[in-house]
């Protein structure tokens, strides 16, 4: 990789995700540290019981309550439980992104379809460690277009994920979009299946998951830095016996 990619990369990874102010769900900003305090309570309260009655026997009174404020001090920050529910998504869709950037700068990326694998792994580890992110994932059990009302929530997971990896291989971002909003379609409903197989993943299902993603991907996009194709084969391509063709 050039000395430009990796200025690039180093310099502009750790923006996060800049939220649009007519999305945002909190009603006003918290300004004082014991206000902002009681903002991180109620996410906290909201996130244990998503993980203990669901989104919908969640209402405000049991956030407040677990969090210890007056039901008035939530409606101060949060008009109803799906603009708390919101708010906590949001996050989890920032910290999706921070941490794939950060894997992405950590394991110096040969190729640009490895990293299907640390996108994968960090949805993986968000699922099983990050409260509720298991019950909600990225909104969809609550609204479609929980993240952005103009697109579904998909599409905005697609499109941040286009912006890293067009920054991070110096690719058109015109030529991943499309290929990554199937791709992750895709590989939304096989994780689905994976957690239904098994509540902390199907890791036979997981395996298929990440074949079908890179497989698809490789044959889409055809730009970018490239290995030697005997190193692309090993990477990407599953092993077969020798009496079997490699499918192509």
């Amino acid at each position: 990789m050039s000395a430009q990619q990796q200025t690039g990369r180093h310099n502009s990874k750790t923006q996060g995700v800049a939220l649009p102010a007519e999305i945002a769900p909190l009603r006003r900003k918290p300004v004082q540290q014991r206000s902002a305090q009681r903002v991180e309570k109620m996410l906290a309260a909201t996130a244990a019981l998503i993980d203990e009655v669901g989104y919908d026997g969640l209402t405000t009174t049991l956030i407040a309550e677990r969090a210890g404020v007056a039901v008035g001090s939530l409606y101060q920050f949060f008009p109803d439980k799906r603009a708390v529910v919101q708010e906590l998504t949001l996050r989890n869709l920032d910290r999706f992104v921070r941490t794939v950037s950060s894997r992405f700068e950590q394991l110096e990326l040969a190729h640009w379809w490895d990293a299907v694998d640390a996108v994968f792994d960090t949805y993986l580890t968000m699922h099983r460690e990050v409260p509720a992110f298991s019950r909600l994932h990225f909104g969809d059990v609550v609204d479609l277009r929980l993240l952005d009302p103009s697109k579904d929530n998909n599409a905005v997971i697609a499109e941040k994920l286009t912006g890293l990896i067009a920054e991070e291989f110096q690719l058109d971002p015109a030529d991943l979009a499309l290929p990554l909003t199937v791709a992750v379609e895709a590989a939304d409903a096989v994780l689905h299946l994976a957690f239904r197989r098994d509540p902390n993943g199907d890791q036979a299902v997981l395996a298929e998951a990440k074949d079908l993603v890179r497989g698809y991907l490789s044959n889409r996009i055809t730009q970018g830095e490239r290995m030697s194709s005997t190193v692309v084969e090993r990477t990407i391509m599953p092993s077969y016996p020798n009496d079997l063709p490699s499918p192509r």
